[in-house]
C-alpha cells in the first residue's frame, strides 16, 4: 500500500490517506489467514511490515483499503459491521466476539530500532498476547 499521509480533512484528530499535503507512506502486507467460515471470512491475520514509520500507518492504511482493525475505535470498529469482507451477513455471535475485543487487534511481534548510545541495531521479538490467540480461535470456530 503506497500512499500519502496525512491530518484528515474531516477530522483533524485523525490522520488519513490525502491527495496532497501529506508524507509518502508505504506499508508491504501478506495475508496469512482467513478467519471464520470458509465461503464467507470475517477478519483476516496479515503480516505488515512497515517501509516508513508515519502515525497510525497500519491503521489508516487498512481502513483506506476497507478493512479497519477489530477494536479500533478511531478508525471503524469492524465489529459492528453488518457484512463480511464478501458482501455477507456477519452473525450476531460473530459480531459479539469482536465487540468483546476491548482493544485494537493490533500487535509487534517484531521491532528494530538502534541503541541511542552505541548506535548498535537490536531487535526484540514477542510472541501473540493470549486475547489475541483466543480471539482468532474463537473466529476460526465459527461456520
Amino acid at each position: 500500500i503506497e500512499t500519502l499521509v496525512g491530518r484528515s480533512p474531516h477530522n483533524r484528530k485523525k490522520m488519513a490517506v490525502v491527495t496532497r499535503n501529506g508524507k509518502l507512506a508505504l506499508t508491504h502486507y501478506e495475508t496469512e489467514r482467513e478467519l471464520g467460515p470458509a465461503h464467507a471470512p470475517l477478519a483476516s491475520v496479515l503480516k505488515c511490515k512497515l517501509s516508513t514509520g508515519r502515525t497510525h500507518q497500519i491503521r489508516v492504511h487498512l481502513t483506506h483499503l476497507g478493512h479497519p482493525l477489530i477494536g479500533d475505535p478511531v478508525y471503524g470498529r469492524a465489529q459492528n459491521r453488518s457484512r463480511n469482507k464478501r458482501g455477507g451477513v456477519v452473525s450476531p455471535e460473530a459480531r459479539a466476539i469482536m465487540a468483546a475485543f476491548e482493544r485494537q487487534a493490533l500487535h509487534a511481534f517484531r521491532l528494530g530500532l538502534d541503541h541511542p548510545t552505541t548506535g548498535k541495531r537490536l531487535f526484540f521479538e514477542t510472541l501473540l498476547p493470549n486475547d489475541m490467540t483466543t480471539l482468532i480461535d474463537n473466529l476460526e470456530s465459527l461456520q
